[in-house]
C-alpha cells in the first residue's frame, strides 16, 4: 500500500494542551472513502537506558526509574524519558532527561531506534538511546514527577519485562533492544 500524505481533508481542534493537541480530522482513506478520526498530535520524546556498568560485562547494571503514573494506576518501572524542547536535538533531549530524572550524565550516547507509540490515534514518536560512561549529575524533576532511580543487572530488567512488571511500551522496547544490542557487541 502506498503512503498518501494528502489524506487530510480538514481538521477541527478540540483541545490544545501542554503536552498534546487533540483534533477531529476528516480524512480520505486509501480506497477513496471519507471518514473522521480522532488524532492526538505530540512533539515527540527521547528515552534512554542508562548502563551503569561496562558494556563489555556479560550482565551490566542499568538504572530504571520507579515512577508514579496516574494513567497507569500507580508506580511503574520506566527508563528516563521526556518531551523534546523547541530547538533541541533528540540526543540533547535524551541527555537532559537522563540527568534530570536519573541524576547521571552520559559520556557516550548510542541511538537504538525510533518507535511510534500508538499509531492508531497519535503521531507520537520516541527516539530510544542507551547511555554509557556515566558520570554523576543533578536530579531536577518537574513539579508533577514523582520518581526514584535504582540500579539492577540488565538481566533483572529483562526478567521484569518478561513477567509484565515493566509494562510501559517505550521502556519494554528500550530494555529489550539494548539487551540484544549489548549481547551482540
Amino acid at each position: 500500500m502506498s503512503e498518501d500524505r494528502s489524506a487530510l481533508l480538514s481538521t477541527r481542534l478540540i483541545h490544545d494542551g501542554r503536552i498534546v493537541r487533540l483534533s477531529l480530522d476528516t480524512v480520505r482513506y486509501p480506497d477513496g472513502s471519507v471518514g473522521e478520526l480522532e488524532m492526538i498530535r505530540h512533539r515527540g520524546a527521547a528515552a534512554v537506558l542508562p548502563v551503569a556498568g561496562s558494556e563489555a560485562e556479560p550482565d551490566p547494571e542499568v538504572i530504571l526509574l520507579r515512577q508514579y503514573r496516574y494513567a497507569a494506576g500507580g508506580v511503574i518501572y520506566e527508563v528516563p524519558a521526556g518531551i523534546i524542547e523547541p530547538g533541541e536535538s533528540w540526543e540533547e533531549c535524551a541527555r537532559r532527561e537522563l540527568e534530570e530524572e536519573a541524576g547521571v550524565r552520559a559520556g557516550r550516547l548510542v541511538e537504538l531506534t525510533t518507535i511510534h507509540t500508538t499509531p492508531g490515534f497519535t503521531n507520537e514518536q520516541i527516539h530510544l538511546f542507551a547511555a554509557f560512561d556515566l558520570k554523576p549529575g543533578t536530579v531536577s524533576t518537574d513539579r508533577d514527577e514523582f520518581l526514584e532511580a535504582g540500579r539492577m543487572p540488565l538481566s533483572r530488567a529483562v526478567e521484569l519485562v518478561r513477567r509484565g512488571e515493566v509494562s510501559d511500551g517505550k521502556s519494554v522496547v528500550t530494555i529489550l533492544y539494548a539487551a540484544h544490542f549489548l549481547a551482540r557487541g
